[in-house]
């Protein structure tokens, strides 16, 4: 049941996001350019390489962090490359968890996956493993189907919320704008293009037949869940915490926002045991459940 349409657009700027700073320095890092233990350039000097504010590099660091590739971000001087971490099967952080299970999922002919997220930010870093495979050729799906809920932009969100709150207007409603919503909104908006973009390229590249859609949640998702193939569930709990955020080009806010990329993904397999099938049943029913009802249509352009 489609209940409304929500249309947002991307910013026309040129100018990089900070995820898309943290994919080059990622590929860097993977490639071997940089090494376990060379320290990467100066904030300012990569600011001025990729001609962009201090805040969008730090963001980017951060998240390079999160994922377990760098070390030392917020010591002073320049992060170093971390050691990389053994294969375990215990919960991992959860980018670098979820990149080796999208792996395995796509060597399905079929490819499905449904997220609930409060950004695809994870799925779209953990999402580079795959597609580096399939234009490698060393894996071939025909088709992937994703599916993706993330919180309206109408909504008032649990996280990330400026830990000052907003003021209220004598009339009772909160005085906008609303600096940290809007950082979040833009953040929710970017990825998701970013997402989709590279996962409609197979289509061109390849010939799979690739479908991307997103629906709007009426509150805030206090867990992300992946469900891969209708047979895996991968959940992780948002820890929400306390930092400094840079939302706009340089305005630096206290937030209380939900760790994302470095929170512990637990996996339930539908071949494991009775318990963990039940929660992977549960989990697609759940989901199908918000799909086809309290959720709306959300249009990305």
């Amino acid at each position: 049941m489609v209940v409304n349409q929500e249309s947002v657009a991307v910013t026309g700027s040129r100018r990089l996001s900070s995820h898309e700073i943290a994919e080059v320095l990622r590929d860097r890092i993977q490639a071997g350019e940089l090494k376990a233990g060379d320290r990467l350039p100066t904030q300012a000097e990569l600011a001025e390489e990729f001609g962009v504010e201090r805040g969008a590099v730090r963001q980017a660091l951060r998240t390079l962090q999160e994922l377990g590739l760098l070390t030392n971000v917020s010591k002073g001087s320049p992060p170093r490359i971390a050691e990389r971490r053994p294969p375990s099967g215990e919960p991992r952080p959860a980018m670098v968890g979820l990149a080796p299970r999208l792996v395995q999922a796509f060597q399905e002919p079929a490819v499905r996956i449904d997220a609930v997220c409060l950004t695809a930010e994870t799925l779209m870093l953990a999402l580079a493993e795959p597609l580096r495979l399939v234009h490698e050729g060393r894996v071939r799906p025909q088709s992937i189907d994703v599916r993706i809920l993330v919180p309206s932009r109408n909504i008032n969100l649990a996280f990330p919320v400026p830990v000052e709150g907003r003021r209220r207007r004598a009339d009772g409603d909160l005085e906008p704008p609303d600096p940290v919503h809007e950082w979040w909104l833009a953040q929710r908006n970017a990825q998701g293009h970013v997402l989709r973009h590279n996962l409609r390229m197979l289509r061109h590249s390849h010939g799979v037949d690739v479908r991307v859609t997103f629906r709007a949640l009426p509150f805030t998702p206090p867990v992300k869940l992946y469900l891969l193939n209708g047979s895996e569930a991968l959940m992780a709990y948002y820890m929400i915490t306390r930092r400094e955020e840079t939302v706009g080009e340089s305005e630096a806010v206290e937030v209380f926002d939900g760790m994302s990329a470095e929170s512990l993904l637990f996996s339930f397999e539908r071949a494991g045991a009775s318990r963990d099938a039940a929660f992977v049943e549960q989990s697609q029913k759940w989901f199908d459940a918000l799909w086809e009802t309290i959720t709306s249509d959300l249009t990305l352009s």
